[in-house]
């Protein structure tokens, strides 16, 4: 089928890549002057952002960093993470931010996996670095360069690895050179691991045309203030901070980075900065309600909270909203570039006393701006569920905010991408108004203060026990992290094993966060072939018979 509308061409006047690069130096022109990123005794302006960004871009080329390769940071929410997530991209090389609480051995196998070619690591994580680089093969080690970063606001006395710092290859770079954006808004962005369902985590790819999208859609959803002041609690490792830099780059406003999350850092950042806007996972604003008294400062009310991760308990919401703070609940995943539904809260519900105010705030919701469909289907058939509220399906999505696939995992992309559609591995039901609620996860994944945990990893780490003979985990609530691991173990005969001893071989095994908090010794129920039945262990611990 043709027309005469079809008798145009896609020329420089009139079509440029969408990417997330373009934001910053718009922001630049128009507030040189401007505070951009506030941390600690450091401040910078826009126009020294966009001046050290387009150092960072060219001094990467300077030491043979070009289109696809991957370039690695280790870090906490500083001012070089943020302009990591500029300046790497800009080069043409994928920005690959790497969780700072993850083991060595996890760590040397993204480096690797990614083909990382530089490393820049704060001095913090040194010597974890240090020991994911040993444990790689020398092949694989002699090709990545290693970049210091020396923070000024980090009293630590870890030594240098690397053969330049940060502020050398910036000084390495020129600052008059073009910003680059890319030739195709497909390209990769940024490369970002999960640790999914499996021992190895899967690398999840982003396009500058989904980075670029995710924040119009925040902006739309959520960030709609000019010049708003942001405080970065969320991970730049995770999902790229929500997409957060990008988006109050786009809205020329303030970014205040912290080392630590306290809850004395928070009320500080709150009242010394003025701050607008923060994100979290349920467990920051546990941490905001639960604050000692010598912690708490008076803070403006109307904040905008943005929280995702394990749905947070309504009181959780109620509390934060009772302090003067207003809460978003949005969801998502890593291989939608984080939060993709909100919870749309309707004012007429808080006047309608037939309305469980409860079980409205626990819902997911429904499609964000920049999501283009969200459904709750049969994950075999793809028929969606009728929206009866009890009609258990697999939450899937369609749209330019899915990842473009797994980093050289075709046969996992093709999985994920079954239908047409981006499977989450979520269950849940659709409520008749279209909103959705998570009811359980289909693949065991365990949401622990905003970390995703994999019941499967856990288990193979107990299993390594030379006292384990069966492992089975699951999720348990709890008051401060959301919800965390539980492990029922079966011992192996004339073994002996103590739960202290199981948890202290977890957290010399993995990443300390992983391990199981409570370890229970059972019998674990099985099928008639064998297969253990987590939704019986599920049960226990929902009733009360575990403790």
């Amino acid at each position: 089928m043709t027309s005469p509308y079809d008798d145009f061409a896609t020329g420089a006047a009139n079509f440029v890549p969408l990417s997330p690069l373009s934001f910053l130096p718009r922001t630049a022109s128009i507030y040189p002057d401007d505070e951009a990123i506030i941390h600690g005794k450091r401040r910078y302006s826009w126009s020294q952002v966009f001046a050290r960004c387009r150092r960072l871009s060219t001094g990467l080329k300077q030491i043979g960093i070009g289109y696809g390769d991957t370039v690695s940071i280790l870090a906490p929410n500083i001012p070089e993470m943020v302009e990591a997530h500029f300046g790497v991209p800009a080069s043409g090389a994928v920005l690959n931010a790497i969780n700072t609480r993850l083991d060595p051995e996890t760590i040397a196998y993204i480096l690797s996996h990614g083909e990382c070619k530089v490393l820049i690591v704060d001095l913090e994580f040194a010597p974890t670095a240090s020991a994911a680089i040993a444990l790689m093969t020398p092949d694989e080690a002699k090709k990545i360069t290693i970049i210091d970063i020396i923070d000024s606001e980090y009293d630590g006395k870890n030594t240098s690895i690397g053969t330049m710092d940060y502020e050398g290859l910036l000084a390495k770079g020129n600052e008059d050179d073009p910003w680059q954006l890319p030739d195709n808004e497909w390209n990769a962005l940024t490369l970002n691991y999960t640790s999914g369902t499996t021992n190895r985590p899967k690398g999840v790819v982003y396009h500058h045309r989904g980075s670029y999208l995710m924040s119009m859609g925040t902006v739309s959803d959520w960030m709609h203030a000019q010049k708003p002041r942001y405080l970065a609690l969320v991970p730049l490792f995770h999902c790229n901070g929500w997409g957060h830099s990008w988006t109050v780059t786009l809205m020329g406003g303030v970014i205040v980075c912290t080392r630590a999350i306290t809850a004395k850092a928070i009320f500080d950042a709150i009242a010394d900065h003025g701050i607008t806007h923060l994100g979290g996972a349920p467990i920051v604003l546990s941490m905001i309600i639960n604050a000692e008294d010598s912690h708490r400062r008076e803070i403006a009310r109307g904040i905008k909270v943005m929280t995702a991760g394990a749905p947070p308990p309504p009181s959780v919401i109620r509390e934060m909203e009772s302090l003067g703070f207003d809460v978003l609940h949005v969801y998502g995943l890593t291989e939608t570039y984080g939060h993709v539904t909100l919870n749309v809260w309707h004012d007429k519900w808080d006047h309608d006393e037939t309305v469980n105010r409860d079980l409205m705030l626990a819902r997911q919701g429904v499609a964000m701006a920049m999501l283009e469909e969200q459904d709750v289907v049969d994950s075999q058939t793809m028929i969606p569920v009728p929206a009866d509220g009890e009609t258990i399906g697999e939450i899937v999505f369609r749209g330019n905010t899915v990842m473009k696939g797994y980093f050289k995992n075709p046969e996992a992309t093709s999985e994920a991408f079954a239908g047409g559609y981006f499977h989450s591995g979520d269950l849940a039901v659709k409520h008749p108004d279209g909103y959705v609620q998570i009811k359980d996860r289909l693949k065991d994944i365990i949401i622990s203060g905003g970390e995703n945990i994999s019941s499967v990893e856990v288990e193979a780490t107990l299993h390594k026990h030379a006292s384990v003979a069966l492992a089975a985990v699951v999720a348990m609530p709890d008051e401060k992290w959301g919800e965390v691991p539980c492990a029922f173990i079966e011992l192996k005969d004339g073994a002996s094993a103590t739960e202290e001893e199981l948890i202290n071989f977890c957290r010399e095994h993995m990443a300390s966060f992983k391990r199981p908090k409570k370890v229970v010794f059972t019998d674990i129920p099985k099928t008639a072939t064998g297969k253990m039945q987590k939704f019986e262990l599920r049960r226990m611990i929902n009733d009360g018979e575990i403790r």
